[in-house]
């Protein structure tokens, strides 16, 4: 276990240089550690005043390589740089321990740790659960791959604090402790590019419960099978979330309302009319965040209003706007298929879908049967380098789609689904793999495509 005193004078390599790791650099040499950062990107892709602070603080630094990873007492791994590249193999064959910035601050946190993680949802689960405290008057930080990195905030935080922490499967590879409460939303197969395995993703997601103990909670998504595993892993109370059923404890759709049950007493939070977010699996995270609130003792009616004036989160099944009758919207967050088929469901009305990128390794067979048996698939559009894949896929299904191909921008790709829908139709960009190839990340990639909407 970490104290502030562990990283004085010691010799470390820290892999990554993007936020998290511009953090942990700051955090580390404030400690006193004596700190080497790479990065396999150029100096010139990260910003001039950065690089210039954190240098005069006293760090070297190696752009466009990982390494030398020789002679350190230990590695900080940032959460975008998978544990199985080369150079990192390399350096734990030599003994050298690996931590993380998540790691020590899990450590050295005094405050309660709310932790958020699944394949889709958890940052607007996450930010829905920061907003209810904040109505409530609580001293409540979020964190994650959403708001302020964790230990820029670390000396704010007392005991009255409460963290609310995005976790991505990245940062809990490596965990040995888990948070007070641990909420596990819809967790299915996922950056297959970066793990080595399906079962390696699933693993690190169960960190987050694995290390609780009898007086933590575990919210937990019954509805998906990787899920519902997590609540066997735990020696916290677990209280369940579903869409499906009613459980013993914990929070449930039933007769139009988001409803509570705990010991017997069951109220409901309110109709799920009311829920702004689109989608069937945002009533599931509303399920989650509205247990959530209850634990913490935030009251329902906090609950409620924060959940009814909640907007979605940039690139999340986010409504850009309605224009000649169609309306346009940005799931470009969706890099996997199962999260594509969560918006793909979200929604009756004829579609044209934006779909394709770079690989991450996935399984095109599940989502081509799901794009045969949705009859209100008007289009799809495809682009990168996995849509060829994808369209063999749907061609083994035996189903004819309209397919519009070979567009080299977004702006042809909008302007092409715009030529495609009709009034009432819909389009959507939420595209089942990562973004890299035509854009520099899935916030390029919807920022590109909102523009090009707004400028029909």
């Amino acid at each position: 276990m970490y104290t502030r005193t562990s990283f004085k004078d010691r010799r470390l390599a820290l892999a990554g240089f993007g936020a998290e790791g511009q953090s942990a650099a700051d955090f580390l040499l404030r400690m006193g550690a004596r700190l080497e950062i790479s990065d396999s990107k150029p100096e010139s892709e990260f910003p001039t005043e950065v690089v210039a602070r954190i240098r005069e603080l006293g760090a070297v630094f190696h752009f466009g390589q990982l390494g030398p990873f020789t002679g350190f007492d230990g590695i900080i791994r940032s959460p975008g740089i998978s544990p199985h590249v080369p150079e990192l193999v390399t350096a734990a064959k030599k003994g050298i321990p690996f931590t993380s910035a998540t790691k020590i601050f899990f450590d050295l946190c005094p405050a309660p740790i709310v932790g958020v993680t699944g394949t889709k949802g958890k940052g607007t689960t996450a930010s829905l659960i920061y907003q209810m405290l904040k109505g409530a008057g609580r001293d409540a930080y979020l964190c994650g791959n959403i708001g302020t990195p964790a230990l820029d905030f670390l000396d704010r935080l007392n005991e009255g604090s409460i963290v609310v922490y995005e976790l991505s499967s990245f940062q809990l590879l490596e965990m040995e402790r888990s948070p007070h409460i641990a909420v596990v939303l819809m967790v299915t197969s996922e950056h297959l590019d970066f793990h080595k395995t399906a079962e390696e993703y699933v693993g690190a997601k169960a960190n987050l419960v694995r290390f609780q103990g009898p007086g933590d909670y575990a919210i937990v998504n019954m509805d998906y099978p990787a899920s519902r595993a997590m609540a066997a892993m735990t020696k916290a109370e677990v209280f369940a979330v579903s869409r499906k059923k009613r459980p013993a404890n914990g929070t449930y759709v039933e007769n139009g309302f988001v409803t509570l049950i705990q010991k017997g007493q069951s109220r409901q939070i309110l109709p799920i009319d009311a829920v702004p977010l689109a989608g069937a699996h945002n009533l599931e995270n509303v399920c989650a965040a509205a247990m959530t609130a209850a634990l913490l003792g935030v009251p329902s009616a906090i609950t409620a209003a924060a959940i009814q004036y909640f907007k979605a989160l940039p690139h999340r099944l986010e409504f850009i706007r309605e224009t000649a009758g169609v309306k346009y919207y940005d799931d470009s967050i969706s890099t996997t298929p199962e999260s594509a088929i969560a918006a793909l469901r979200s929604f009756g009305v004829p579609k044209i879908l934006i779909l394709g990128g770079s690989s991450k390794g996935a399984d095109w067979r599940e989502f081509a049967a799901e794009l045969t048996a949705d009859h209100s698939l008007k289009a799809i559009i495809g682009i990168g380098q996995e849509w060829p894949k994808i369209k063999a896929a749907l061609a083994a299904t035996g189903r004819e789609v309209q397919a519009i191909e070979g567009l080299q921008n977004m702006s042809a790709v909008v302007a092409a689904a715009a030529e495609l829908a009709a009034p009432g139709n819909i389009v959507i960009l939420s595209p089942a793999c990562a973004s890299f190839g035509m854009f520099r990340n899935y916030q390029d990639r919807g920022e590109q495509f909102s523009a090009a909407v707004r400028a029909l």
